[in-house]
C-alpha cells in the first residue's frame, strides 16, 4: 500500500489557529488539487479529532473526477476511514451520511460503544485491545486499499510518521502566521525513524496562487522497516 500524508500549514507550521472557526489555509485552486489526490486514491483517513472538530464530509466533490472513477471501475468515492480508541463518535456527523463506504477502526473498548451508535453507517472494525496504525494498514492492504490519503490530524500524521508508514507528503503552505501555542501543528512531539539524520527527497514544487505545494518522498529507514 502507498500511503499519502496531505496537509496545508502556515508558514509557522500550524493546521489551524485555536478558535471555534475553521482556519481556511488553502485557497481555490489548493482545494481542488486535492480533490484531485481524493479522487486518485482508494481511501481516505481522518482522525477522530479532527472528524469531531471540522465535521468534514470528506468526499470528491468533482463530478467529472467521479464519473472518471466508475469508468475506470472503481465505487464513485473513495472508502471513508476514521480511527478513534475511545469510541466517541456523534452518528449525527456528515461523515456518516455523504459519500460511499465508511470504516471505523478502535479498540475492542470502542468497538463495544459504537456497535449500536453506528449500526448501518459504518462498519466498526476492532483491532484488539490497542489499536495499532500498523495493524490498521495491514488491514486495509488485506481489503484491496492500494492508495491511502492522510488527511490529518496532528495525531494521525504524527502516528503514521512515527510509524514509519509514510510513502509521500505532500504539504501546501499558506503565506500566513499563526504564532499561538493552543493551535494544533502538522506534527507533534515523537521519535521518528532515523532522526534528524533522515533527510526526505524533494519531488516536485508548485505555486498555485499565494501556496506552495511541497511534494516530498520518504524512503523507508532500513532499521525500522522491513
Amino acid at each position: 500500500m502507498r500511503v499519502l500524508l496531505s496537509v496545508a500549514t502556515s508558514l509557522d507550521g500550524y493546521i489551524d489557529d485555536a478558535s471555534a472557526q475553521r482556519l481556511l489555509l488553502s485557497n481555490a485552486a489548493d482545494f481542488d488539487r486535492v480533490d484531485q489526490i481524493r479522487a486518485e486514491s482508494d481511501a481516505i483517513l481522518i482522525g477522530a479529532q479532527t472528524l469531531r472538530s471540522d465535521n468534514p464530509r470528506l468526499l470528491v466533490n468533482s463530478a467529472e473526477r467521479r464519473a472518471a472513477r466508475v469508468s475506470a471501475g472503481k465505487p464513485e468515492y473513495p472508502v471513508k476511514v476514521t480511527v478513534t480508541d475511545s469510541g466517541d463518535l456523534d452518528p449525527h456527523l456528515r461523515f456518516w451520511h455523504t459519500g460511499g463506504e465508511r470504516l471505523v477502526y478502535t479498540s475492542d473498548a470502542g468497538a463495544a460503544k459504537l456497535a449500536d451508535r453506528l449500526n448501518g453507517l459504518a462498519e466498526v472494525i476492532s483491532l484488539g485491545e490497542r489499536l495499532t496504525l500498523t495493524a490498521l494498514v495491514d488491514d486495509l492492504d488485506k481489503r484491496g486499499i492500494h492508495r491511502l490519503m492522510v488527511e490529518g490530524g496532528t495525531g494521525m500524521h504524527t502516528g503514521f510518521l512515527a510509524a514509519d508508514l509514510v510513502d509521500e507528503i505532500r504539504l501546501a503552505i499558506a503565506p500566513i502566521l499563526v504564532g499561538d501555542p493552543a493551535a494544533p501543528r502538522f506534527v507533534g512531539p515523537a521519535e521518528f525513524p532515523g532522526g534528524t539524520g533522515r533527510r526526505m527527497h524533494l519531488a516536485g514544487v508548485e505555486q498555485l496562487g499565494d501556496v506552495a505545494v511541497l511534494n516530498y518522498l520518504v524512503s523507508p529507514d532500513p532499521d525500522h522497516r522491513n
